[in-house]
């Protein structure tokens, strides 16, 4: 499911769109449009929300 980054808050699970390798990462913070996610198979990484719209997940 797609969402606007405003609603993502440290501890949920997400998935990057156009990287579905990377995994199901955590979302670790978000400061403005700035989502730091730790991704299992790629490792931290900092999204821009303006760019990228994070798939939550919701049921692991």
């Amino acid at each position: 499911m797609q969402m606007s980054h405003s609603i993502l808050e440290p501890g949920m699970f997400v998935r990057h769109p156009q990287h579905p390798e990377w995994g199901i990462g955590q979302v670790q913070s978000r400061i403005a449009n700035l989502v730091t996610v730790n991704f299992p198979e790629e490792g931290k990484k900092v999204i821009n929300g303006n760019h990228v719209t994070l798939e939550i997940v919701y049921n692991l």
